[in-house]
């Protein structure tokens, strides 16, 4: 199993998923983290890697798919959140995107979602507008 979270330094859990410059990769096997690589974020240079609300991503074709593209390989992202674009995205290639509720290191957040700690996340949901908002 892979397990990628959005991470600009490999330890640090990125606020935004479209957002990050780089994604960490977990492999698991038996429950355990056997390796892991830290992988750019095709995306996260364009101007359209921010949130703008309930209309969407700013070239989101794009930048979900080039997102798809790199973890495409994963079964599940950790994140504290993601507009319904790159969700919808993820999901739709078999990957599951899960809502980590606090604030922890990528490590942390592998050993909550191994616990089983972690909700699914059913439709986008980001926290870059203080109180956070689903449809962005």
């Amino acid at each position: 199993m892979k397990i990628a979270i959005p991470s600009p330094d490999g330890s640090k859990v990125s606020p935004h998923f479209g957002r990050s410059s780089h994604f960490l990769v977990f492999d698991v096997e038996e429950g355990r983290v056997v390796g892991r690589q830290l992988r750019d974020n095709p995306f996260a240079g364009h101007d359209g890697a921010h949130c703008h609300g309930e209309g969407g991503h700013g070239g989101e074709a794009a930048g979900h798919g080039s997102i798809v593209n790199t973890l495409r390989d994963c079964n599940a992202v950790l994140c504290y959140g993601m507009g319904n674009g790159a969700a919808d995205a993820l999901t739709r290639f078999g990957i599951q995107p899960y809502l980590l509720g606090k604030r922890c290191t990528t490590d942390d957040a592998v050993a909550l979602f191994l616990e089983g700690k972690l909700a699914q996340l059913k439709q986008g949901f980001c926290h870059c507008h203080g109180e956070g908002h689903a449809g962005s």
